[in-house]
């Protein structure tokens, strides 16, 4: 049937919530805490997700990969969240991919390449951003395929319920 990419409705969130999940669990098992890990909950995350796709004034928009009708994979893009790190506002300037996953069953498909695509080609900045765990040496290839670098700024990441901090780095693409 092949890979289609559309906007995230709240009918997806559920699934994708649930590949979020597993994607974390596989990717990131040996970097983050398994405790951690296996403390992830669907339905949280499900309405987190729900909360996040209602909010009319978010400038962030998610996108989903699905084969049929199984969606396989999903991306979040919008504007460079510099706030995050330092405290100012939004850089609209710069555009960001804040997340991608794709079920670990369907890696190697297309569908992250899919997703990737299309937020790129809906970032209309000449500058994308995004982070990654230092040793997620996986995704830093696949970004690296898609001209994505690491541009020399790290910081460290703490995920929620856990006092160990995941060094990370940042990947630039700079266009035209």
């Amino acid at each position: 049937m092949g890979i289609t990419v559309r906007p995230e409705t709240p009918t997806d969130c559920a699934a994708v919530a649930a590949l979020h999940i597993r994607a974390w669990q596989v990717a990131y098992a040996g970097i983050v805490p398994d405790h951690v890990l296996g403390a992830l909950d669907v339905a949280a995350r499900t309405a987190w997700r729900l909360e996040r796709l209602a909010d009319p004034d978010s400038p962030f928009h998610n996108l989903v990969a699905l084969d049929g009708d199984t969606v396989t994979g999903f991306v979040c893009h919008g504007p460079y969240r510099a706030q995050e790190l330092d405290g100012s506002p939004l850089q609209p300037e710069y555009g960001e991919i804040l997340a991608i996953y794709v079920h670990p069953d369907r890696w190697g498909t297309g569908a992250g390449d899919a997703l990737l695509l299309a937020a790129l080609d809906a970032l209309p900045q000449p500058e994308v951003r995004l982070w990654a765990l230092s040793d997620n040496h996986r995704a830093l290839r696949f970004y690296a395929r898609h001209g994505l670098h690491p541009d020399g700024l790290r910081a460290t990441y703490r995920p929620t319920g856990s006092d160990v901090d995941i060094p990370e780095l940042r990947c630039t693409l700079r266009r035209g």
